[in-house]
């Protein structure tokens, strides 16, 4: 794997010198720390150091890979992937690949995608590696640093698998193993996975670090272990994982529906902060445009319409643009560029709504009807729509998917992976996508990587 290749060759020490301490201005750093470079027994000497190396992660993955709010980030590429967003951009820019599901595995921005997000694996491994063998840290603080390294290191190779199926499971930072890793069969990403969670949660404290909510506690990683549990058709474990979030007074829903991206919305599970204090999102710059034809991209007209009347995320979610002749429409979930009007947003990952919708769809799987419906109608309701009215659970399910489309619109892919795990995703995007193929189910494993490392063949099929 080139990810493996060139950073893992950089070797520990040198690694978390460069690639961590780089990022001391960032807004996650809460330290000052030295110019000069720090060997990892520095770093891992002293709990400011060594949170600082933690949060510079939360910079990068904010900043680049898989999760990005930017125009890379799964975000606007799977919306533009699937039928929530049409592109307007240019040519030449890699989105227009992923509208057309055209994708190559010679792309070299789809190869930057894997990389950076590998980066982003083995810099946890690191992290994991420097706390365990820390002899300064005290326990309840090296808890907390492989509490979080082991979430993130679940949280990425999540979205990994869900995207390209059968993976690497990045462990360690040997570079001579991890040179010639195999893929692992998906189910056994999802074991790996899991070990992780339950770890991760066994690690993390129940409160926050601090009131951003921008370090994840026990709730957050629970949070991914109730989704995992979803898709894997588990569903008394989702049920309970779900539970376990909503029963808790650390969070509160958010009645009103122009709080909930609000950076200080107590329906926010993890969120990452921006880069400089007094900043907002990515999200915010790659979606929001203020005259026609859009630069980029715009939301789908067929999506916009699809809405139910009433529906108060058409109006409140939703912007409109005109120039008189054409009309375009924008996500507006965050209202604010990254510079415009001081820091009033964070990018969210994980938020109370989710967790109400995936107990509902456990339950309706479970016959808990009374329980789907009054979790799903929790959604509803605040989007100013009447109770379901739905009575069998077939029926519930559909109404809970058809929920999740409108409650999670260019959010992280959520739409990507809600067709793909219910089997739906030729049934509902050949329709509208002239140039679907069941194959692009999963994106192409790099060539680059393919060469550097046969044994991650074979390659994806259809690439």
């Amino acid at each position: 794997m080139k990810t493996i290749k060139k950073y893992i060759k950089i070797g520990l020490l040198h690694f978390v010198a460069f690639t961590f301490l780089c990022n001391s201005c960032d807004n996650f750093v809460e330290v000052e720390l030295p110019d000069s470079q720090l060997t990892a027994p520095d770093i891992f000497e002293e709990m400011a150091t060594a949170n600082a190396a933690m949060t510079s992660i939360y910079s990068k993955i904010r900043d680049s890979g898989l999760l990005t709010g930017s125009p890379n980030g799964l975000s606007h590429q799977l919306g533009n992937y699937t039928d929530e967003l049409e592109y307007y951009g240019s040519s030449q820019n890699v989105t227009i690949d992923f509208y057309n599901n055209a994708l190559s595995a010679s792309n070299n921005d789809l190869r930057g995608l894997w990389s950076a997000t590998y980066n982003q694996i083995y810099a946890t491994n690191a992290i994991l590696y420097g706390a365990e063998n820390s002899t300064k840290l005290s326990m309840d603080n090296r808890d907390q640093l492989r509490g979080e390294a082991l979430f993130v290191r679940a949280l990425l190779h999540f979205y990994l698998v869900n995207l390209y199926g059968d993976i690497p499971y990045i462990i360690n930072t040997d570079y001579t193993q991890n040179s010639t890793v195999s893929r692992l069969a998906t189910l056994s990403v999802y074991t790996a996975i899991k070990a992780d969670l339950v770890e991760a949660i066994a690690l993390l404290p129940e409160n926050y670090l601090n009131s951003n909510r921008v370090r994840p506690n026990k709730l957050t990683a629970r949070a991914l272990l109730a989704r995992l549990n979803l898709y894997a058709g588990m569903w008394d474990d989702a049920a309970n994982e779900a539970s376990a979030i909503l029963n808790t007074n650390l969070y509160v829903w958010e009645d009103n529906i122009d709080h909930v991206f609000l950076k200080e919305s107590l329906s926010t599970i993890w969120q990452l902060s921006p880069a400089q204090s007094d900043n907002n999102t990515e999200e915010g710059s790659t979606f929001i445009f203020t005259s026609g034809p859009p630069p980029m991209s715009a939301l789908n007209s067929n999506l916009v319409g699809a809405f139910p009347l009433g529906d108060l995320r058409r109006t409140h979610w939703i912007g409109e643009v005109t120039n008189g002749t054409n009309t375009w429409y924008h996500p507006n979930k965050y209202k604010h560029t990254l510079t415009e009007g001081g820091s009033q947003e964070y990018s969210i990952l994980f938020r109370l709504a989710e967790q109400y919708l995936i107990r509902a769809e456990a339950r309706a799987h479970l016959g808990d009807l009374t329980g789907a419906k009054e979790d799903l109608n929790k959604v509803r309701n605040r989007a100013g729509l009447p109770n379901t009215a739905a009575q069998s659970a077939t029926d519930i399910i559909t109404d809970i998917l058809e929920e999740r489309r409108f409650e999670f619109f260019t959010e992280l892919g959520h739409r990507f992976f809600d067709l793909k795990r219910t089997n739906q995703l030729t049934n509902i995007l050949s329709v509208s996508k002239p140039y679907w193929n069941d194959t692009d189910s999963l994106l192409p494993i790099p060539a680059s990587e393919l060469l550097l490392n046969p044994n991650l063949a074979p390659q994806n099929p259809g690439y």
